[in-house]
């Protein structure tokens, strides 16, 4: 297979797909079913791709593996450049996952322009890939803000309440930082004489150059992620989004940021990334403290999650600032755990919500009577989330909290308060919707979960549970791409760990 393209074919087939369901023509209900038909078999067809790239990955090798490179604008020195290492292999993987349960999970609840919302969920699986597989700064900015299209387009038509002001919110946030990562891009093209990213991480910027730029690419990463106080805009994206953008919001899209720094800021602004971790640290405490405290206030499902998302993402940018293995290799885990479970807990948010059309956690309790599947595969992921040992969350959280220990013990201790306050909030949750009295009428009569609900959740619970049990399986295809990455940080990483 090693003649095969399969990063081209990998973000390209979603694309084919998309323009095959733009001329499906016919009667509404016939084109709604064609549609829905054709994007099954191309979210599934890009998934087995992305898996044929896992089975020629070589986990030994740190450099980036797969490698395509032609030419694209050659008077810039800009090329098509795409390759994969252990860091985002499994975003790629992941990014194919999520949009093929999007499309089975939605089956039966979307409700208009079926046509269209297939087809931008093709465009989203397409840039998602491509993004996680760009080594060209240029390509990477062009598929990093061409994800925004869509899912703005996926709130502000198919959301509901506020979903326009909450579309411009989302879509204002994150492409004015993105405008500074822009002026970051030129700036390095111009200080280095190329766009290669393997290239500007052997590149050494000056001191105070590293210093700007940094802060440009944290202005961009910091609202993707979201950093507190940059997280303003995910609960209304969130609550207004449909059940299928909040999957692909959090289990890719919050992504986005982690990812930035850990190829961007960590390898080739070394010295800054140092300089600028215990502002790193501090917003990630404030973040996992205040943020789980907000969680606990919420009378909303939606937004307590959302709230909850960026708790855990703290815990992801601690781990990345580590620059030790135990904590980076921590940071990634909790990003792969927290796209399966957040993205599993919004789709358990819209199990009920399509039957009784409200979010509100004092509409629900008593459910585990009439609907115990759906009661027992809401308790795993709530115990996931929580990071109950033996399933995912359980893994990366605590590899963080070790490997920031060995820097800064008061850093890993408030980084643990998030554990106990996200098992209050979660077990709170779970108590009110599941457990109680079945006493409105409305509720005796709702139905468990549908066979295409329950085949939607079943990779994300094998997933939850399975990183949990067998955690290695996961970490060493990424540990020759983590420590070559310490590598790279240098004596950089090596002053940090003696403060």
């Amino acid at each position: 297979m090693g003649y095969l393209p399969l990063l081209f074919l990998a973000w390209f087939v979603p694309l084919v797909g998309a323009v095959f369901i733009f001329f499906i023509r016919g009667e509404e209900a016939v084109v709604a079913q064609n549609a829905r038909s054709v994007a099954l078999w191309t979210a599934l067809a890009t998934f087995i791709i992305t898996l044929l790239i896992w089975g020629a990955f070589d986990p030994t090798q740190a450099g980036f593996q797969l490698v395509e490179k032609s030419v694209w604008l050659p008077g810039l020195n800009i090329n098509y450049h795409m390759g994969i290492d252990g860091i985002s292999l499994w975003f790629v993987l992941l990014s194919a996952l999520l949009t093929l349960v999007c499309v089975i999970n939605c089956w039966h609840s979307a409700e208009r322009w079926i046509k269209e919302y297939m087809i931008v969920f093709l465009l989203m699986d397409a840039l998602m890939i491509g993004v996680f597989c760009a080594l060209d700064i240029v390509l990477f900015y062009i598929f990093f803000e061409g994800i925004l299209i869509p899912m703005y387009l996926i709130i502000g038509i198919w959301g509901g309440g506020r979903r326009i002001y909450s579309a411009f919110k989302f879509f204002l946030y994150t492409l004015v930082g993105s405008l500074l990562f822009l002026v970051a891009i030129l700036v390095m093209y111009l200080e280095a004489g190329t766009t290669e990213i393997p290239a500007l991480m052997q590149h050494e910027f000056p001191p105070e150059l590293q210093t700007w730029l940094w802060l440009a690419m944290f202005a961009s990463f910091a609202v993707k992620v979201p950093m507190w106080p940059f997280h303003t805009w995910l609960p209304d994206a969130h609550v207004d989004a449909p059940t299928e953008g909040s999957v692909l919001l959090a289990g890719i899209l919050l992504k986005l940021g982690g990812y930035g720094f850990l190829r961007f800021s960590l390898p080739m602004l070394p010295d800054a990334s140092a300089f600028f971790t215990p502002l790193i640290f501090a917003l990630s405490v404030i973040a996992i403290v205040y943020t789980s405290l907000v969680a606990l206030m919420q009378t909303d499902m939606k937004k307590l999650i959302a709230y909850s998302s960026v708790a855990h993402m703290g815990i992801v940018t601690i781990g990345i600032f580590t620059t030790n293995a135990l904590g980076i290799t921590g940071g990634i885990i909790q990003m792969l755990s927290h796209g399966i479970v957040s993205a599993a807990l919004f789709m358990i948010v819209g199990v009920v919500y399509h039957r009784l059309h409200t979010r509100e956690i004092a509409r629900y309790g008593g459910l585990a009577e009439n609907m115990p599947v759906y009661a027992l595969t809401f308790m795993l992921f709530m115990l996931a989330s929580v990071g109950l040992p033996g399933t995912s969350g359980f893994i990366g959280e605590v590899l963080v909290i070790v490997g920031v220990f060995q820097i800064n013990s008061w850093v890993a201790l408030l980084a643990a308060t998030g554990m106990i306050l996200g098992a209050a909030y979660m077990l709170w949750l779970y108590r009110r919707v599941v457990f109680g009295a079945l006493e409105r009428k409305d509720l005796l009569a709702l139905r468990d979960m549908r066979v295409n609900e329950v085949v939607a959740f079943a990779p994300l619970v094998l997933l939850a549970l399975f990183m949990g049990i067998y955690p290695s399986f996961f970490i060493e295809p990424m540990q020759a791409s983590i420590d070559n990455l310490l590598v790279q940080i240098g004596a950089s990483g090596t002053e940090l760990a003696a403060r």
